[in-house]
């Protein structure tokens, strides 16, 4: 299973080459988007063919995790006759959210094809040759976790944290040799009273107490040090620590 890092941005940020949450995860013909955030249409167009995309999974409806399925329904539904369609599953409001932001309705439903992750938590979601696990978060009133894995075997799979404010939410999807794939918003910390987000030390010991296997850290805000938040996991987990760049790629 290979991951792309699409877009590994906060919100807002000073820093060029980024954009908005995206992870894309490809095994044979299945290929799955983890959210997609702000300015990663383009990227991901150039990594595949989007319209060949399996299934995308979206953890919160923040703009920048969600925001480019705009360019994709357009994508979808302008540049191909008949138009096509693409899988997506995500919180309960996400069609109405883009309905309303293009006062359109039935705007989302021409070319996504939408489903509610609530009627999936606590079952696998089958995507083609991977499976999903989805656990709700600490964030938004509707904001999700998960566990890709291969479908096949009880091989390593990928975290993947979205927005957390409550580490220990993450606790129950995570199996020793996971790949970690977590939001440091707040670098070595610490977190903003009620700001619901994580930092390196939270982090750091999750990543220990689990068992993961690697940590693959991201959506570090504007203004704090990658150095130091880098850091402040490695002094309490000891596998490897690396912050993603969009164009990285990994082997889960």
């Amino acid at each position: 299973m290979q991951l792309t890092v699409i877009g590994a941005g906060p919100a807002y940020t000073d820093r060029p080459d980024s954009s908005g949450a995206a992870y894309l995860l490809r095994s044979g013909q299945t290929s799955i988007l983890v959210d997609f955030g702000q300015g990663s249409f383009p990227r991901l167009a150039a990594r595949i063919e989007p319209s060949s995309l399996t299934a995308v999974l979206v953890s919160h409806l923040h703009p920048d995790h969600f925001i480019d399925l705009v360019p994709l329904r357009h994508y979808l539904r302008y540049e191909f006759d008949p138009p096509r369609r693409v899988r997506v599953i995500g919180p309960a409001a996400m069609s109405q959210r883009l309905d309303a932001l293009l006062g359109q309705p039935g705007f989302t439903s021409e070319t996504l094809d939408c489903e509610p992750l609530a009627s999936f938590v606590g079952e696998p979601i089958p995507l083609g040759e991977m499976t999903a696990e989805a656990r709700l978060v600490t964030h938004t009133d509707e904001s999700y976790g998960f566990r890709l894995a291969f479908s096949a075997g009880d091989r390593p799979g990928l975290i993947y944290s979205g927005d957390c404010g409550r580490a220990d939410d993450l606790a129950p999807l995570i199996r020793p040799g996971d790949t970690l794939l977590s939001e440091i918003s707040f670098g070595a910390g610490p977190v903003v009273p009620g700001a619901l987000h994580l930092d390196g030390p939270v982090v750091g010991t999750l990543a220990a107490t689990r068992g993961a296997g690697r940590v693959l850290l991201t959506h570090l805000q504007m203004g704090f040090d990658a150095d130091a938040a880098v850091n402040s996991v490695r002094a309490r987990f000891d596998g490897p620590v690396e912050l993603v760049s969009p164009g990285d790629d990994f082997d889960v």
